[in-house]
């Protein structure tokens, strides 16, 4: 594998068409609807991942942005039945007491749903675990696929790598768990001017081939995916803020029978980009 260094200089796949798919090597293939129709039937998880409602910023329309995205992931899960939903960080704009009202919104997902902690959820440990029940760092198994839901932040917003020393006991416990979703707000190598530099977290990652895919946030204005080497690292835009891609929208992901990931996203309510990763 090349050097996080190295590896930011890579640019990222946007504006993919509607049906392609991303082999295990990074190649792109087109697919046919004939092929997406017989992959639907086979979904035996799914999920929604979004990031950044910076609930509570100053100028902008925050209340309306969050009751978007609660409203139409809601309805997406109606016809499309959603196992979960992350909210990748970023959840509030700095000021502590809008979280609570940040979760009293989120808890008005139809879905159970996990959060992490972005640069602007500038809350102690302490008082993030209070609001909503589990540390910064933690963990969820659902249909025998595991999360892990990591901390890249400082109370005061500094921008961290995650504890590799917890992330590797998680892997290691769970090394025949077939497939693991990570999720972290900052992006751990300098692909875009707001990551930082982490090898040694990828050097530790690239020691669990069942690690299947990373979800990022932070970076508003980017919706496509980074692959370092057959791992596909994932953005979703936004869903909140003052800036970023044209679109607020959400990040689907489908895991299929045969271990095959899915993934487009939703504009927030219409289809983007399809993507596939075959095992």
């Amino acid at each position: 594998m090349k050097k996080p260094s190295a590896l930011s200089r890579r640019k990222f796949i946007h504006q993919i068409s509607f049906a392609s798919a991303i082999l295990v090597g990074g190649n792109i293939q087109s697919l046919s609807a004939q092929d997406l129709n017989a992959l639907k039937k086979k979904v035996r998880l799914r999920f929604a991942v979004a990031s950044d409602a910076h609930y509570g910023q100053p100028d902008t329309p925050y209340e309306a942005m969050m009751d978007t995205i609660i409203q139409k992931i809601n309805g997406f899960h109606l016809e499309n039945p959603l196992d979960f939903c992350v909210m990748n960080g970023d959840i509030i704009h700095n000021e502590k007491q809008f979280m609570p009202q940040a979760k009293q919104k989120l808890d008005q997902f139809t879905m159970p749903y996990y959060v992490t902690r972005g640069n602007h959820d500038m809350v102690s440990p302490a008082f993030w675990q209070e609001i909503w029940g589990t540390p910064l760092n933690h963990q969820a198994e659902v249909k025998k696929s595991l999360l892990l839901l990591g901390d890249t932040a400082t109370e005061a917003g500094k921008y961290v790598s995650p504890d590799l020393e917890w992330l590797q006991t998680q892997l290691d416990a769970h090394k025949n768990t077939k497939n693991i979703f990570l999720f972290l707000h900052i992006p751990q190598a300098k692909w875009t001017k707001n990551g930082i530099e982490t090898p040694a977290f990828f050097e530790l990652i690239k020691k669990y081939p069942n690690i299947r895919a990373v979800f990022h946030g932070h970076e508003h204005d980017q919706d496509g995916v980074q692959m370092v080497g057959n791992l596909p690292f994932l953005f979703d835009s936004h869903v909140g803020g003052s800036w970023g891609t044209p679109h607020k929208g959400f990040r689907v992901v489908e895991l299929l029978n045969d271990g095959t990931l899915v993934t487009y996203l939703m504009n927030p309510t219409d289809k983007l980009t399809e993507l596939t990763y075959p095992v």
